[in-house]
């Protein structure tokens, strides 16, 4: 009995080490307990509808009577009640930057599908209006060769679905799509805030929280945009059921250093689940007690929580793992 007993602990004891080696017990290993990976393909937050390269309206034409693709002409500045100073090029079309680009030093990160949807702006041609600082004016190579205009070093685009003069459709697209003011800085509205504010988007870690009145500590990225896990996901083994279209929709939170979180419960020892889910389609995707991370489309500024209980499914995260307000 006594030899039965120790080769029965001894198994129960390996099974719980290959369960913490298999991180949050996911098949094949495609789970990844180290808290950085390999970036989301570039423009990945959002191809249209803040979805990723994966989502089904990647790699879609540009729609009739979209923004411009061709010189930006005599920039001008939009005065928007909503975003404050927005720039625009010469036909009022509104011009963005990408968080996942730098100003410094310049450099572009939206390439392929995700510049189909997100047409960046050539740099030959653009000139400065009135009120416009000629020296914040300047432009970066493009892995392609062509040059694109920088203003205040941070690349411009403009986007898609912006029909006509004074759409402003792409603010706060993915938490990662922002109007630029003429500075280059984000406009001062909505998810901008400015970048002279003291509470600025930048200046949020990777992963924190905030108290939402209603559903108490909430996860937000570092856009201060609310996080979200799927009730269709599985923690054990860890997998996503949220593929195709619905990135589209509900975008993948990347990987993020537990070093870059604040008040979020990321022990990386095997158990608290705070790991990198490596998708059979590609992405990184963090997750929070091995339940896979996501924001919102929906949710268009710092604050937001557009997709609490969406479809009975989709629920604010808490900083242990939990899905805040689901019906008992």
């Amino acid at each position: 009995m006594k030899t039965s007993w120790r080769n029965a602990s001894l198994v129960a004891t390996a099974a719980f080490v290959l369960a913490l080696t298999t991180a949050c017990g996911q098949e094949n290993g495609s789970a990844s307990s180290q808290n950085v990976g390999a970036s989301q393909p570039a423009g990945g937050i959002d191809l249209g509808a803040g979805g990723s390269a994966t989502g089904s309206g990647a790699g879609a034409k540009q729609p009739e009577g979209a923004a411009p693709q061709g010189a930006a002409g005599r920039l001008a500045v939009l005065d928007s009640d909503k975003y404050g100073e927005v720039l625009t090029d010469s036909a009022g079309f509104a011009l963005y930057r990408f968080d996942k680009d730098t100003a410094e030093p310049p450099k572009t990160t939206c390439e392929g599908d995700c510049a189909t949807t997100w047409p960046p702006v050539p740099a030959s041609g653009a000139t400065a209006a009135e009120g416009i600082d000629k020296s914040v004016i300047g432009e970066v190579a493009r892995p392609d060769g062509t040059k694109q205009l920088t203003i205040g070093g941070w690349p411009m685009y403009r986007y898609a679905k912006d029909t006509k003069a004074g759409d402003v459709k792409g603010e706060g697209v993915g938490g990662a799509w922002f109007a630029s003011d003429p500075d280059g800085k984000k406009a001062a509205g909505a998810g901008g805030k400015g970048s002279g504010s003291a509470e600025a988007i930048g200046d949020l870690p990777g992963l924190s929280t905030r108290n939402d009145p209603e559903l108490g500590e909430v996860v937000v990225d570092k856009n201060g945009m609310t996080v979200y896990r799927f009730e269709k996901d599985t923690p054990w083994p860890m997998k996503s059921a949220c593929t195709g279209a619905c990135l589209e929709k509900w975008p993948v939170v990347e990987p993020v250093d537990a070093a870059d979180t604040k008040g979020i419960d990321n022990k990386n020892d095997g158990r608290r689940g705070y790991v990198v889910l490596n998708r059979p389609d590609g992405l990184k995707q963090q997750s929070i007690d091995c339940w896979p991370l996501y924001t919102f489309s929906g949710d268009k500024k710092p604050g937001d929580t557009n997709g609490q209980g969406v479809g009975g499914t989709w629920y604010a995260i808490s900083p242990e793992g939990k899905a805040l307000g689901k019906p008992k």
